[in-house]
């Protein structure tokens, strides 16, 4: 099977292990205080310790800090036992068979995500960083999948997400708000708080402040 012909967060995954082999350990990132360690680290529990899983899916919500606090220990656990490139190829292989990751829903619903925004988490942190041109078919899976950062970024304010790549195709999350426009991986990254780096237009309605 070709690259190109691989579901779209195996081919994430492959990018961002040759962009980690690439840069090595000591990178930055667009996530506040990881490295490129971190990083991968993160990925690697992420695929092999389902009990870390809570931690990632509920650290925003009250007590989710709990959980959080078990999934980054053994994070950390993780990056001070094992070689680098070692872990590298931990993410690079993918979950083990066992791994609740493996699920085909599982990863349509979280790993197209994951995979796109850690990508352009590392991408992103290197000078001389350009976005990249995603087919159609890519930028409609990642719109698909912004259902759950939108409703973080909406907060009670509302918040309308517009498609500047398709005329016409927005979501709308509650009664006014902003209305931020660009293509679905810009959308997915500034409604998952990389707002450095994403490349969207916000207007606001009249008379917001």
């Amino acid at each position: 099977m070709s690259a190109s012909s691989l579901p779209l967060p195996d081919r994430e995954r492959a990018a961002l292990a040759d962009l980690l082999d690439e840069l090595g350990p000591d990178a930055p990132t667009c996530c506040a205080g990881w490295t490129t360690a971190h990083l991968a680290a993160h990925l690697a529990v992420r695929d092999r310790r389902p009990d870390a899983l809570p931690g990632y899916g509920l650290e925003m919500l009250p007590g989710g800090a709990r959980l959080a606090w078990w999934s980054h220990r053994l994070e950390d656990r993780l990056r001070g036992s094992t070689p680098y490139a070692e872990v590298v190829g931990q993410v690079r292989s993918g979950p083990p068979s066992w791994s609740p990751m493996t699920l085909p829903a599982a990863s349509k619903a979280f790993n197209v995500s994951e995979f796109a925004i850690h990508h352009e988490d590392v991408r992103r942190a290197q000078p001389g960083w350009e976005p990249r041109e995603l087919r159609r078919d890519e930028q409609d899976q990642l719109w698909a999948g912004l259902g759950l950062y939108a409703r973080r970024a909406a907060g009670r304010r509302g918040l309308v997400l517009r498609r500047s790549d398709v005329p016409g195709e927005e979501k709308r999350l509650g009664d006014g708000g902003r209305t931020v426009s660009g293509e679905p991986l810009e959308l997915m990254l500034w409604a998952a708080g990389r707002r450095d780096v994403a490349r969207v237009e916000i207007s606001s309605p009249p008379g917001a402040p």
